[in-house]
């Protein structure tokens, strides 16, 4: 029983579909309707958070599974300089505040079960510093690769895994849409990714699926990357 935040489209679709492939059930959340057993939440309010996890341990019994991938990277986050304070606050509410909902009201849920594997959806971005900043969408996914690491500390020995997912960029319509409105940004991107390419959807979903699986179940509190190389990198090859 999986529950997967923000599966409407790019990461949290494909998640979905291997997580169906494989023989789960999934509640989907998201603001936008999607298919399967859906459930519409602002996953930045509290009493919809609180309401979702209720309603889903009261339908279904149980929530092995919790993938808190929901996030938004707008055009109004970029340098320090030029991003405002509305801004800031937005990005850091959904991306950040949303995560601390998601754990706070699971974790009861899989702390009486005794099991369970909750992954956050934080960035390589939390791990590296750059340049061509969107300083409140990198701010708030250190946030999540913080408070994950505490998390996984916190209830490792109570049959709760909490990790946290950092993608290198991947090939989501979201960046796509944006890097189509700016080549130059988009090629100065891709220039530091080792393997020369963005990242599938699909192959983020097989490392949520990993997370989720007793294959991976000596590992907690971790960040775990899933970049193309590009933590490794010093210079890329030509």
């Amino acid at each position: 029983m999986a529950v997967v935040t923000g599966a409407a489209s790019g990461i949290g679709a494909a998640t979905v579909k291997r997580f169906t492939d494989e023989g789960a059930h999934v509640v989907c959340v998201d603001l936008n309707e999607t298919g399967g057993d859906f459930v519409k939440c602002d996953i930045s309010d509290e009493e919809q958070v609180k309401a979702l996890f209720a309603g889903v341990v009261q339908r279904h019994g149980r929530i092995d599974i919790a993938f808190n991938n929901a996030g938004i990277s707008p055009p109004d986050d970029d340098s320090i300089l030029d991003t405002g304070i509305e801004a800031w606050e937005r990005v850091m509410r959904v991306n950040a505040t949303s995560v601390y909902l998601c754990c706070k009201y699971v974790l009861p849920h899989m702390l009486e079960a005794g099991k369970g594997s909750i992954i956050n959806t934080a960035s390589f971005v939390a791990v590296l510093g750059a340049a061509t900043s969107q300083i409140a969408y990198t701010a708030s996914k250190g946030a999540v690769l913080s408070m994950t690491r505490e998390l996984g500390v916190q209830f490792a020995r109570s049959g709760v895994r909490v990790n946290a997912l950092c993608p290198g960029p991947v090939a989501t319509p979201l960046l796509m849409e944006l890097f189509a409105k700016d080549p130059e940004r988009a090629a100065r991107r891709l220039v530091h990714v080792p393997m020369g390419r963005f990242a599938e959807a699909e192959e983020i979903a097989a490392a949520v699926a990993f997370l989720a699986s007793d294959d991976s179940s000596f590992i907690t509190a971790s960040q775990f990357l899933v970049d193309g190389g590009i933590t490794g990198a010093y210079v890329t090859p030509l």
